[in-house]
């Protein structure tokens, strides 16, 4: 009987003490607050309960449901980076109400990249790559003289030559200045000459060689090409047939203008210069290389293959020596604008679209597509590495090359499209009186080209 006694005065005392734990416990219940978590856990239980009890009264939105697949990446992005912090006055730290959470700002929809930097900064990795592998190698742009100007983004009128992508190149090549391919033989527009003019005479106060291609089929051409040239100081050729159908040397002159015996080791001592799409029509490598041989231009421009095989070490050597036995710069041409279904770089299973970074046919030459030239695929494929194409070129034994395709990629893309050829004009007539100094005086008119 007393152990019974005791049991249920146990029972009882027990009771006693466990009523004020359960009657807090329901209050917490009703109030919301539960004692001891925010001692523990310095408040961050508090913040974190507080939040969701709102959240089940309806006095906070619900979490939105995750995007679907249709929603933009960039969206995505934009939602990853958002703090994930309930709003201002809903939670609450050590007794303090959490900071406004910061607002992510949105990607700009159809934001544009400036195509003519990314292509500066492309070829300016060209030439740092080349000169890696031989200090002396030269560097020709063919096309894209506007790269050698940068606008006042608040004033287009304004502008001033790009002194660091100037500096990284020895020189350009003007097509069309005097005598046009656009209407073949014809003299070029006004407009479209005076455009070319100051953008050349840019290069040429800038310490830049300036080699010109004229297009005309008949000696009066040929010659008149050569006087306006000579006049302004550049080193000029007049070819009879646009330069991608260039098999055989000018019929007119038989002998180079201004031909002289001299070594030639730099583009400021060329004189005269001859260019050479496609050898294969001379026949055997070695035959090519013995006509030009006995040719005395100071300076070779040549594609890299001879037919489907590239030029020989030994072909490269005889193409370096003139006739009269002195000394010429032989230069290969690369197009980093466009990718041809034809090089040795070209895969089977590509097409347009496939790799994303090739896009459409290049007009009037459907097996060449142009690239997305700033893409690090198609950069790794020109230069950077034994495997590309400017590594091959410097092996090969070749001075220098001529970069082309440049203009015309990045005017593609800007435009979305191909259109018809125009002058590669700044887009204002206005421009510093002293066109070689940078844009920070008053803007003036320069004078027509004398």
């Amino acid at each position: 009987m007393s152990r019974l006694s005791s049991l249920m005065l146990c029972t009882a005392l027990g009771a006693l003490l466990l009523a004020p734990a359960a009657a807090t416990a329901q209050s917490a219940g009703k109030t919301g607050k539960t004692p001891g978590y925010s001692r523990l856990q310095g408040g961050q239980w508090e913040a974190t309960r507080r939040h969701s009890a709102a959240q089940q009264n309806g006095e906070l939105a619900a979490p939105q449901a995750a995007p679907t697949a249709k929603v933009s990446k960039r969206f995505d992005l934009a939602q990853a980076q958002a703090p994930a912090a309930p709003p201002r006055g809903q939670a609450r730290v050590r007794g303090r109400p959490l900071p406004e959470p910061e607002t992510v700002t949105p990607v700009p929809s159809g934001l544009q990249i400036d195509l003519r930097q990314q292509m500066r900064d492309f070829l300016q990795s060209i030439t740092t790559f080349a000169r890696r592998q031989n200090p002396s190698f030269s560097i020709l742009l063919r096309g894209g003289l506007e790269l050698l100007i940068k606008r006042d983004p608040a004033d287009e009128t304004r502008y001033s030559p790009s002194r660091a992508f100037i500096r990284s190149i020895d020189g350009v090549i003007v097509d069309g200045l005097f005598y046009g391919k656009k209407v073949f033989g014809e003299p070029t527009t006004q407009e479209s000459q005076l455009v070319k003019m100051r953008l050349a005479k840019i290069a040429q106060s800038n310490g830049l060689s300036v080699l010109v291609v004229d297009y005309g089929p008949d000696k009066k051409t040929v010659d008149d090409s050569y006087r306006l040239n000579r006049q302004k100081g550049f080193v000029s050729i007049a070819v009879h047939a646009p330069l991608v159908e260039l098999s055989s040397l000018p019929p007119y002159p038989r002998r180079p203008f201004s031909e002289n015996s001299l070594s030639i080791r730099s583009l400021d001592k060329v004189s005269n210069f001859a260019f050479i799409a496609n050898s294969a029509a001379f026949g055997r490598q070695d035959e090519f290389a013995m006509k030009m041989h006995g040719t005395n231009y100071d300076l070779l421009v040549v594609d890299v293959f001879h037919g489907r095989k590239p030029l020989s070490r030994q072909a490269v050597e005889t193409l370096k020596f003139k006739k009269l036995g002195a000394r010429r710069l032989v230069f290969a041409t690369t197009n980093v604008g466009s990718a041809a279904s034809y090089r040795y770089y070209w895969k089977s299973r590509w097409r347009e679209g496939s790799p994303t970074w090739i896009s459409a046919p290049v007009r009037d030459d459907p097996d060449s597509y142009f690239v997305e030239f700033w893409r690090p695929e198609w950069q790794r494929l020109i230069s950077g590495d034994t495997q590309s194409y400017i590594y091959g070129v410097i092996r090969q034994g070749f001075d220098g090359v001529v970069l082309e395709g440049i203009e015309e990629a990045y005017r593609f893309f800007e435009r979305g499209t191909q259109e018809p050829e125009q002058a590669p004009a700044p887009a204002a007539p206005a421009a510093p009186a002293a066109l070689a100094a940078p844009a920070t005086g008053p803007a003036g008119t320069p004078p027509p080209p004398q």
